[in-house]
């Protein structure tokens, strides 16, 4: 089984189409989604429409997609989080909000083997900054593989009883999944990369192998930032995509 991973679209059609067409060259048969469908791009009901037409195996919902569905407040977000929440939620249709409201919190266990959250397997908002995170939410995960999003940067780490290594995330790098070891994986953002890199982020599992593989793919930029400004979010959104911060 193959399954496409995707996290943190956050409303960016743009984004999502072309990794979805680019994708289609690995054969991925279902789809994992780790949260922030919503949020900071100008067009959530275009993306929820496209993902209700996917074979998704597993989701969860992400903290845009939880405050955008009037299940929370923006209390812990930035200015420019609360205005693009704001802005989401007016632009939802009841079927959107719907959907956003049916989500589950993380995590979810897929199989045997994977997991997924949003933040981590012990706090749905939680994020993983750095090694000490990372060793937290590995140990607190119940499959050898745990799938997150929510920093929008790809990260691996797998655990080989108390040492830690750090696979390669970089664009096409594939590492196997190894019996007895444990690994905590962020494929990157679809929507909104924050590591330099403006190429949306997606990763393909193969279960057979089993491995990882994450890929990079570029998009029309400047359309999905037109669409940010035209639809009278923050322009700094549009700015940062151009940039991948």
């Amino acid at each position: 089984m193959r399954y496409l991973i995707l996290s943190d679209v956050h409303a960016n059609i743009d984004a999502l189409e072309q990794v979805l067409a680019d994708a289609a060259r690995h054969g991925a048969h279902r789809v994992l989604l780790l949260g922030d469908l919503v949020g900071y791009n100008a067009d959530p009901n275009g993306v929820i429409a496209r993902i209700k037409g996917l074979a998704v195996e597993a989701a969860v919902r992400g903290n845009h997609d939880r405050v955008a569905a009037g299940l929370g407040t923006p209390a812990n977000f930035n200015a420019a989080a609360r205005a693009s929440a704001a802005a989401t939620s007016a632009m939802l249709t009841q079927e959107s909000r719907d959907y956003l409201r049916r989500l589950p919190p993380g995590p979810i266990a897929v199989s045997p083997l994977v997991e997924i959250c949003h933040g981590t397997p012990f706090d749905e908002d939680e994020y993983v900054f750095d090694r000490l995170d990372a060793v937290n939410a590995i140990q607190s995960a119940s499959r050898p593989l745990c799938l997150f999003g929510h920093t929008h940067t790809p990260f691996a780490m797998r655990m080989t009883g108390d040492e830690a290594a750090f696979p390669d995330v970089s664009d096409g790098s594939t590492f196997r999944i190894e019996e007895g070891n444990r690994y905590l994986v962020n494929v990157g953002s679809v929507g909104q990369p924050r590591d330099g890199d403006p190429r949306a982020a997606y990763g393909i599992l193969d279960t057979d192998g089993p491995s990882l593989t994450c890929y990079r793919v570029a998009y029309p930029v400047e359309r999905a930032g037109a669409r940010i400004r035209e639809a009278g979010l923050p322009a700094g959104l549009a700015s940062r995509l151009a940039v991948g911060r």
